[in-house]
């Protein structure tokens, strides 16, 4: 999401390695750099003068002057800064209400409301035990009901239907009673969208709040329009009590410039960021980690929590199990663990999650990407139980096969074959030795800090 700002912030840091310490002259120029890489970031004029002096006073504070790595220390300070601009702490969800507890999603046509009711409804149900009840207010959109209905079968959840003939403040009322009845925690509201802000939408919304006085007030902004996701969120908490902001379509987003402008312009919180289409990709805003990762320092904490939630323990433990008895690593066990990488997200948002990945060259990204992975995955799924079980004898003809039935070249073919041959002899290795034993015997070859 911050791809061309932590590429940025990394090469200014970098010009300051060498000096000797923190000076009025150096820190000028780094803070010329910081600026622009803000604006570039499509972050919005008022906020990026507020940091730049935050950070020049902090940056030329004794304690940071004192210090031997001017680099460091100024990486230190800009963290500190892009916590406290983002909203120091996750603000979570408040449902402290007798139930079920109303959560009103607004914003405009098109942000993904409707998508992040079931991505919300999906992570209430998964990871805080809720029973939830969705209902739609859209009246206006063509089959915003039926995709809403589709949803909330995919994800679990129990859909109240509504009609295009119907007031959207009945809707809401006949949602709150059927929910009551039902014996609901939460109720998830998706209401209309417009193309721009307008007088009727907001009426609208205005009398729907009045009507269900929510215990959150959702605005559901596409990061992709940059200062004007921050301008929006304004002009909807001027006329609603917001609680909160989700940020979507992070992952199209390589600037992250509305990240870091609602805050500071609306003073709500960022509760959500979502990415993609599948219902699992919405994940809680954590603005300490998400500094970390516009520093390129990554967000371990994060990526640890996704592999505890989302990996198949039984078949990593199956694998494991097989590993250590010797037996053969065969391209069944590499396509399911591609798919559980897919299922988490996907390679791009691991990457992402990843220490020091922001100094990998976009071409090595793109190798590893996601539709790398899906390429990979196709001819796994092109070859016969046989071949995947004993990939030794695909040769020229059943190559030529399988190339043409995953629609790609003999050559990527060849790629696969040759990255597992590679993966196949390290499983071995591993199996021999111990994981702790190889690690030992390639200290010198290792990152710093990875030794044993």
């Amino acid at each position: 999401m911050f791809d061309s700002l932590t590429e940025r912030l990394g090469r200014t840091i970098k010009n300051l390695s060498g000096q000797g310490r923190l000076t009025e002259a150096n820190i000028q120029d780094t803070l010329r750099e910081v600026r622009l890489a803000l604006l570039e970031a499509d972050v919005a004029l008022p906020v990026v003068k507020q940091f730049i002096d935050n950070i020049r006073e902090q940056a030329l504070g004794q304690e940071v002057v004192s210090s031997l790595s001017p680099g460091q220390a100024l990486v230190k300070v800009v963290n500190d800064e892009l916590v406290a601009l983002m909203g120091e702490e996750n603000s979570a969800l408040d449902l402290s209400r007798q139930p079920p507890a109303v959560v009103l999603m607004a914003g405009l046509q098109g942000a993904g409301k409707t998508t992040t009711v079931a991505k919300l409804a999906r992570l209430l149900k998964e990871k805080h035990n809720k029973k939830v009840m969705v209902v739609s207010c859209d009246v206006y959109r063509p089959a915003a009901i039926k995709q809403l209905a589709t949803l909330a079968d995919t994800v679990g959840a129990v859909f109240h239907d509504s009609a295009i003939d119907q007031r959207p403040v009945d809707i809401a009322h006949s949602a709150v009673a059927a929910a009551k009845l039902q014996f609901m925690d939460v109720l998830l509201v998706d209401t209309a969208g417009r193309l721009a802000i307008d007088e009727e939408m907001m009426a609208e919304i205005q009398d729907l709040h009045a009507a269900l006085d929510p215990a959150e007030t959702l605005f559901v902004v596409d990061s992709m329009t940059g200062q004007d996701a921050a301008k929006t969120a304004k002009a909807f908490g001027d006329a609603l009590p917001l609680s909160g902001v989700v940020l979507t379509k992070t992952d199209g987003d390589a600037r992250g410039g509305a990240a870091l402008s609602v805050r500071m312009i609306t003073g709500k919180p960022i509760k959500f960021l979502g990415s993609g289409e599948k219902t699992e990709a919405l994940e809680p805003f954590h603005p300490d980690r998400v500094a970390s990762r516009i520093l390129g320092m990554g967000d371990v904490v994060s990526l640890v929590e996704e592999v505890q939630a989302k990996v198949d323990h039984n078949k990593a433990e199956k694998l494991a199990r097989k590993i250590r008895k010797g037996k053969n690593f065969d391209l069944n066990d590499l396509r399911d663990q591609l798919e559980q990488m897919s299922n988490m997200g996907g390679m791009e948002s691991m990457l992402e999650k990843m220490p020091g990945m922001a100094n990998i060259p976009a071409g090595a990204k793109s190798q590893m990407g996601d539709k790398e992975v899906r390429r990979m995955i196709a001819i796994i799924n092109s070859m016969t139980p046989q071949e995947r079980k004993f990939p030794a004898i695909l040769k020229g003809s059943r190559k030529k096969r399988v190339a043409a039935g995953s629609g790609l070249q003999v050559q990527d073919v060849n790629r696969l074959l040759k990255q597992h041959t590679q993966m196949s002899k390290m499983m071995k290795k591993v199996s021999k030795m111990g994981m702790a034993k190889m690690m030992r015997s390639m200290q010198g070859k290792l990152p710093p800090g990875m030794g044993f």
